[in-house]
């Protein structure tokens, strides 16, 4: 399987985030990439490569041009305007409030961004840039002829929503990649995202639509973050109605209840018969990832790429979430090993 890579997201090192009462280092780290690109040459899984860049143009189809000027100059007037560090929220537009942009940098990056665990640093913007060039490169392949290909980005992505970012994400990685299989000609896109958490981000961009289908499964976000979206009903709007599904499942789920849920998934993207199948490929369902609640075992990883398989449609694989560091390049590549039948 081919896939592509760049070290610019070692630009994204974020030293903190603000979580449950106080500062602690950030959970999502370079090493997360790392890890991952390390086993992929140790297991030799296929040629990588690095990406091409970009048109601006299928960011724009996605993302609100304010956003992402927001996020190509936020760092900058931060320290513009404190002299150092990275850029994070402390307040933000609660109900009842009008949604006014402030001019005050502090108070934009609340504006747009949803929680605050997710600084923007010096090379934020350049690291987020070239993830969704690895996701378009990665695509291009798929379009091309290629069954399979992996989009080995960093920061992930599926937080992040049209006007907003958050969750440590800033760019969609995975719909900017859905978005180009529309525009090379797709009819159908189905987005699977099997990461722990709900991607709140690419449910909103696609809510409304029937030529993406999303499906997540996820912790009830009752319980877990983005807390706000990804339950069971919410199933789209207007022409997206019943073009969305969520697989919202309790703390200690294990592989004998995440095979219900993914085994459904799987008979609806069949039913959907798309052209091209997005899987945001998230490793944070692992019994020993430190923010998380599932209970997979490594030996379930290969069993969830198999599956995928199953449906016999080209599918890119794009990075995610996953924050046992040590485990996730084994988890990640697990997964993919399991698509090829290794």
């Amino acid at each position: 399987m081919l896939t592509v890579y760049t070290d610019d997201h070692h630009l994204h090192d974020p030293k903190a985030e603000f979580i449950q009462g106080g500062m602690v280092p950030s959970f999502e780290m370079p090493k997360r990439a790392d890890y991952v690109i390390s086993r992929l040459r140790e297991t030799k899984l296929g040629e990588i490569i690095a990406p091409e860049r970009q048109s601006r143009r299928i960011l724009e189809q996605v993302h609100s041009p304010d956003l992402l000027s927001f996020l190509e100059g936020a760092h900058g007037a931060w320290v513009e305007a404190y002299g150092k560090g990275d850029a994070m929220p402390n307040t933000w537009p609660a109900r009842g409030m009008r949604q006014i942009m402030p001019d005050k940098i502090g108070a934009k990056v609340g504006y747009y961004c949803f929680d605050s665990s997710t600084s923007i640093t010096g090379g934020t913007w350049r690291a987020a840039l070239s993830a969704t060039e690895v996701a378009l490169t990665a695509a291009g392949h798929v379009s091309a002829g290629a069954r399979s290909a992996f989009a080995l980005c960093r920061p992930p992505g599926h937080h992040a929503g049209k006007d907003y970012y958050g969750g440590y994400c800033f760019l969609n990685n995975a719909a900017i990649a859905a978005q180009s299989f529309i525009d090379r000609g797709a009819g159908r896109v189905a987005v699977l995202d099997v990461d722990y958490h709900h991607g709140n981000g690419t449910q909103a961009i696609f809510y409304d639509r029937d030529d993406v289908f999303f499906l997540s499964l996820h912790s009830d976000p009752k319980w877990d973050f983005p807390y706000f979206l990804g339950f069971a009903d919410e199933v789209g709007e207007d022409k997206g109605e019943g073009f969305n599904a969520n697989y919202p499942m309790p703390w200690g789920t294990a592989w004998d209840r995440y095979v219900e849920a993914l085994r459904d998934a799987i008979a609806r993207i069949r039913r959907y018969a798309p052209e091209v199948i997005v899987v945001s490929l998230g490793v944070d369902t692992f019994k020993e990832d430190p923010i998380s609640q599932f209970k997979l075992e490594m030996a379930d990883y290969p069993k969830i790429g198999a599956m995928i398989a199953e449906l016999g449609r080209p599918t890119l694989f794009v990075m995610e979430g996953g924050y046992a560091v040590e485990e996730i390049g084994i988890n990640t590549v697990a997964t993919l090993q399991g698509f090829e039948g290794r």
